[in-house]
């Protein structure tokens, strides 16, 4: 039920798009400061750490989905697989299809000399995408390149890209810091007690990149995705003095509304004391500094 919940999304309904949904102009990741991100739209992030532009499953594509099936993406993403700079590193979270955009990935230019940090079994196809080198890695297990280190963590999901493949590769979070700056990265989520581990053991962070949408109908969703309550509970398991709302804005996994997240998000963390200031909401293509 989950897997055409996902896939078949053509009876929801978009409702009118916020005006301020995009910023006005796309980020230049190159020139972009340490201790900066950008939205791109979705779980795809860009961040200078250490010197070094790190891309989050980036999903730049049209369609989350196989064979151009699947929901279409109601806004454009800030930038275009083909017009991103050269990466240091591209973090990937698990293999879903909003996470794992192949189209994207394939017209990425630098594929050769771009390393890919990806959960355990997801090398196989990354290298058939023609990526040269691809880091696989458990929980715990982490990859470092000159200041940067990247640090796979656990998170609270599953995986499969089609009928038969259920959860035969790993899902992740991932610790991306330097010496200066930590942050982390959700992918896909939901609330768990593993979060109060990973706050002890590799926080506390600067920021948190928390999910907040896909949650709908509740009784489904909970298992796999935190609603904006939840992400804020988790961003204060893992000890994060701010937490970044994405995983929302531009398509559609579920039914609920899609623009409801971010109040959602900020009322929660005024209400849990985490302090409405600390609960960030960018536009998709914002450049902001943490």
């Amino acid at each position: 039920m989950l897997r055409f919940l996902l896939l078949d999304m053509r009876r929801a309904k978009v409702g009118a798009i916020p005006p301020d949904l995009c910023a006005d102009t796309p980020p230049d990741l190159a020139t972009m400061p340490e201790a900066h991100l950008a939205w791109l739209g979705h779980a795809a992030f860009a961040l200078r750490l250490a010197g070094k532009l790190v891309l989050t499953d980036p999903y730049l594509g049209d369609v989350a989905g196989p064979f151009g099936f699947g929901p279409c993406r109601f806004v454009p993403p800030a930038l275009r697989a083909q017009d991103l700079p050269r990466a240091d590193a591209i973090v990937i979270s698990h293999n879903h299809y909003d996470h794992i955009d192949t189209v994207a990935l394939g017209a990425y230019r630098y594929r050769v000399e771009t390393p890919v940090i990806v959960p355990l079994g997801l090398k196989p196809l990354l290298i058939g995408l023609g990526f040269q080198q691809v880091i696989e890695l458990d929980w715990w297990q982490d990859w470092r390149l000159d200041g940067l280190t990247v640090t796979a963590l656990p998170a609270i999901h599953f995986s499969g890209r089609g009928l038969f493949d259920r959860n035969r590769t790993l899902w992740a979070s991932f610790g991306i810091a330097s010496p200066e700056k930590n942050v982390w990265f959700g992918g896909d989520t939901a609330l768990g007690p593993a979060f109060d581990e990973v706050g002890e053991r590799a926080g506390p962070f600067d920021l948190a990149l928390v999910g907040i949408g896909a949650y709908e109908p509740a009784a489904i969703m909970q298992a796999v995705h935190a609603n904006p309550e939840e992400a804020i509970e988790i961003a204060r398991k893992l000890r994060a003095k701010a937490a970044v709302g994405m995983h929302w804005g531009s398509i559609m996994l579920t039914p609920e509304d899609p623009f409801e997240a971010p109040a959602r998000f900020r009322t929660a963390a005024r209400g849990q004391q985490y302090g409405e200031d600390n609960a960030w909401i960018m536009q998709i293509g914002e450049v902001r500094g943490f």
